[in-house]
């Protein structure tokens, strides 16, 4: 705990964390309204995230809290949920936190089994793909509350949902009277008496929450594009506008105060005092006080409703990870510090796991956060634990003043937002990268836009190994070499070999096995083996072969057995720690070859040969046609 508590530091930690908590709470604001939750979840998300991953975590400087990628997932989780419970949000809210709960513990969970060494491997087209797609997302669906159209409000479009409403209403009456044992053909009068207590209000209700679930998400937005456009609110388009406005202009001024921060105040103050004055939204109550526990996560727990989201909750632990140790690595490169991946994701589940307990929605290490954090001075895990300390400040001394922020305000800063997240880098080079690789960021970036967030990470990291198999059996293949000894060449042959040329002939094979030999390779290496004439002795060099996997293992097992059968005679020169354990596991040696033909160097084999070929020809039977 030394370190945690190093007080060494602490201006500069103070004042880091002071500024990286300014510049996190409209993000904060605008994550928790675009997640569905409102701006006080997003609020206690920053809070909770920001105090407890910098206490627990494997980064010092790391600022955390709700981010683009976590909340777009999030997003995706309420609006299940809530479906699934009849539009009614207090219903799903335990839920929901259910779920975000078991992401934060499956965070845990991956930190202490050790994967955050492994986020690395990441492949680039599959994380520049993914933040793109996060990018068009978030502007995507903050068009609407830009042009201040909600469809929910637009009576003209709930009405269109009616007759399904009804059909709804009474869908659920047939079920509950199922749970009852009522038998509806039997009793049929106790359906119409039900069916009558319907009231219009109740009709109108559900058509709202079926009007606004078939406008939610990217799709829903461009279907509403239309409906938008001419019905705008040109007081909320003014106010979004100006938002954006002052973010990029003020930074052209400093960048001392954050511009985003500066927006912000401005415009909502601008809004209250005059220039709302055709009316506006406001981001709704967010609650004074202090955040209490929701206990209903446990008493209200029911595992049928979070079961369908189980596989979801990993791939949000997935995310928050390679989310946070992104920004680690960004971390890392500014202070000239290392980070501890494993204790990072510890301390991001812990973060996450009490976040969910109080109502905040999930989140990561966030880079701009972070970076702002390590420029102003901080260096220490005070740093953050400061700025969780300053938003629960402003939440309980602030808390009923920001409920009168203009919602239009918050969609103006998330569309700078979306539009900062995009990857321009990868998206600058694709003239220049290969023509697979952008195949595969064009393909995550699109599922990540319209299918899920989840089936494009999955999709990207499968093609992306596909590729990469390939491309590394195309290199082994073409570093491989097989040559009868006097075709040799001196570019191919390898200089200990040149002695032994000219005395053996044609009656041998050296196959130079240079690379991996792994599931990518073993077939070509198995139609390699078919491919040699008759001979009488292959000599295969293991000298630059540092890994075997089960399928190459299994290859060469294959190959051994179907020479042998031709009483061709193998010999291994050189094999290293890793495939000679392999052979020896799986009896390739000395059960197929014995350990007196596996050779320490070609020297030694060269001697063997020698002795061996001065002997009458060895029969050798001929390959099946």
């Amino acid at each position: 705990m030394k370190k945690i508590f190093d007080f060494s530091h602490f201006r500069g930690d103070l004042f880091g964390g002071i500024t990286a908590g300014i510049v996190a709470l409209p993000l904060a604001l605008a994550f928790g309204l675009q997640s569905g939750l409102g701006a006080g979840a997003g609020l206690y998300g920053a809070i909770f995230i920001s105090f407890f991953a910098a206490l627990f975590g494997g980064t010092n400087t790391q600022i955390s809290g709700p981010t683009a990628p976590m909340t777009a997932v999030s997003m995706v989780v309420i609006a299940g949920i809530v479906a699934a419970n009849e539009g009614n949000l207090e219903q799903a809210l335990p839920a929901i936190l259910s779920v975000f709960l078991l992401a934060g513990l499956m965070e845990i969970v991956l930190g202490i089994v050790g994967v955050g060494q492994y986020i690395r491997y990441i492949p680039y087209p599959v994380v520049s793909g993914f933040m793109t797609g996060i990018g068009v997302i978030i502007l995507i669906t903050q068009v609407l509350p830009m042009l201040g159209y909600y469809p929910k409000e637009d009576m003209a479009y709930v009405n269109e949902y009616k007759a399904q409403a009804e059909e709804v209403l009474l869908e659920r009456i047939l079920k509950e009277e199922a749970a009852e044992d009522i038998m509806v053909l039997e009793d049929f009068e106790e359906t119409v008496r039900r069916a009558k207590q319907i009231t219009p209000e109740q009709i109108q209700l559900e058509a709202k929450t079926l009007a606004g679930n078939a406008a939610a998400g990217v799709m829903g937005s461009l279907k509403m594009m239309g409906r938008a456009f001419k019905n705008i609110n040109y007081t909320d388009l003014i106010l979004g506008l100006l938002t954006i406005f002052i973010i990029y202009g003020f930074k052209r001024i400093t960048t001392v105060v954050p511009s985003t921060l500066v927006a912000l105040l401005l415009v909502s103050l601008g809004a209250y005092f005059g220039l709302g004055i055709g009316g506006y939204r406001t981001i709704g109550e967010i609650p004074s006080g202090f955040p209490m526990p929701r206990l209903e996560i446990f008493t209200a727990f029911q595992f049928s409703q979070i079961a369908p989201y189980i596989f979801t909750a990993l791939s949000l632990a997935a995310l928050g990870a390679i989310d946070s140790l992104l920004t680690s690595i960004v971390a890392d490169n500014m202070t000239k510090t290392k980070h501890k991946p494993n204790q990072e994701l510890i301390g991001q589940g812990i973060g996450n796991s009490i976040a969910a307990l109080f109502g905040g929605i999930p989140g990561a290490g966030a880079t701009i956060r972070t970076v702002v954090n390590i420029n102003s001075g901080g260096k220490t895990k005070l740093s953050g634990m400061v700025a969780g300390v300053l938003l629960l400040i402003v939440l309980l001394a602030l808390g009923p003043l920001a409920s009168q922020i203009p919602a239009a305000v918050l969609a103006g800063i998330l569309v700078t937002v979306g539009i900062g997240v995009m990857d321009y880098k990868g998206l600058g080079h694709i003239p220049k990268s290969p023509k697979s690789e952008v195949a595969v960021m064009l393909i995550v970036l699109f599922l990540t836009v319209f299918v899920g967030l989840i089936e494009a990470v999955a999709v990207g990291m499968v093609l992306a190994s596909i590729l990469f198999m390939k491309k590394i059996s195309d290199v082994v293949e073409d570093r491989t070499a097989v040559a009868p000894l006097q075709e040799f060449s001196p570019e191919v042959s390898w200089a200990d070999e040149g002695d032994i040329i000219n005395q053996v002939g044609d009656r041998i094979y050296i196959k130079h096995l240079d690379g991996p030999l792994f599931f990518g390779f073993a077939s070509r290496f198995q139609d390699m083996i078919n491919a040699l004439p008759n001979i009488e002795v292959v000599v295969i060099r293991m000298d630059k072969v540092p890994y075997v996997d089960q399928s190459g293992l299994y290859a060469m097992e294959n190959a051994v057995m179907d020479l042998q059968e031709q009483d061709i005679q193998i010999a291994f020169v050189d094999l290293h720690a890793q495939p000679k354990d392999m052979f020896e596991a799986y009896s390739l040696v000395p059960g197929l070859v014995g350990e007196d033909m596996c050779f320490k160097d070609f020297d030694a084999c060269a001697l063997w040969l020698e002795d061996y070929l001065k002997e009458d020809i060895h029969p050798v039977k001929p390959k099946d046609v």
